[in-house]
C-alpha cells in the first residue's frame, strides 16, 4: 500500500508515503542527509513500515507526531521493541492521550501507552521547524522543511478541507487561527497531510474553505 515510491526532494531528502491501517494515515518516512532517517506518524502496520526501513537501508532517527490520535501512534511500541532508544517527539499538550480510555478502537487500535523516550518538539533542531497548530487537538504541530519546501500538517490540514474538531479537546475558533501560519508558508511549499492526497499552499489558500 505505498503511496508513492521513494522519491528526492532537491539534493538533501528522500521521502516514502506509507498508507497505514484502516484510516488510512500517511506515514511519511524522511531521509535528510546527513541528519538522519525520521518516522512520522507510525500510525499501524509496523512490520510495513519495517519492511520500507530495510528496504531504503535506513535505521530511523526519531519518531515525529502530529498529534497523539490512536490512529497516529498505534505502531509506536513495535518501532521501539526494534530500536529501543528511539526517541519519540511530541507536543506535551498531547501526552495525557497516551493510555486514556476513549484513545483507542480496539481490536485493530489497542490502547496505546506513553512511549519510552518521549520528548518535547521544542528539543527538535534543524532542520525541522515546528509549527505549532492546535485545534484538531490541544497539541497539534506541524513539521515544516523550508530548504526542501515541504510541510507534514498532520490533521490540521488536508487537501480542500481541515480535521475534525469535535473530538475532545478540539476547538475550530483554535483551529481556523492556526491555519494562517500554514498559509504564510510560500504558495508553493508541498502539503503532506495525515490522510489523503497531497497539495500544496497555494492551492489551498485559493480553493480550501476553511481558508478562503
Amino acid at each position: 500500500r505505498n503511496k508513492n515510491t521513494i522519491s528526492r526532494m532537491g539534493k538533501v531528502m528522500k521521502m516514502k508515503i506509507l498508507e497505514v491501517g484502516s484510516y488510512a494515515v500517511n506515514c511519511s518516512i524522511v531521509t535528510i542527509d546527513g541528519l538522519g532517517t525520521y518516522v512520522i506518524d507510525p500510525g499501524n502496520d509496523a512490520p510495513e513500515i519495517i519492511s520500507a526501513l530495510d528496504a531504503m537501508g535506513e535505521i530511523p532517527s526519531a519518531i515525529l507526531l502530529t498529534h497523539a490520535h490512536f490512529d497516529h501512534v498505534s505502531a509506536i511500541s513495535e518501532l521501539q521493541e526494534k530500536w529501543p532508544d528511539l526517541p519519540v517527539y511530541i507536543d506535551m499538550s498531547d501526552a495525557p492521550m497516551f493510555a486514556h480510555p476513549f484513545n483507542m478502537c480496539p481490536p485493530e487500535y489497542p490502547l496505546t501507552k506513553r512511549p519510552a523516550n518521549l520528548r518535547s518538539v521544542d528539543e527538535l533542531g534543524a532542520p525541522w521547524e515546528v509549527i505549532h497548530t492546535p485545534g484538531h487537538t490541544p497539541g497539534g504541530v506541524c513539521y515544516y522543511l523550508a530548504e526542501e519546501g515541504i510541510v507534514f500538517s498532520g490533521d490540521t490540514l488536508f487537501a480542500g478541507s481541515v480535521g475534525r474538531t469535535d473530538f475532545p479537546g478540539g476547538s475550530m475558533t483554535k483551529l481556523i487561527n492556526s491555519l494562517k501560519a500554514l498559509v504564510a508558508l510560500p504558495e508553493k511549499t508541498v502539503v503532506v497531510p495525515g490522510h489523503g492526497p497531497k497539495t500544496a499552499i497555494g492551492a489551498e489558500k485559493r480553493s480550501n474553505p476553511y481558508i478562503v
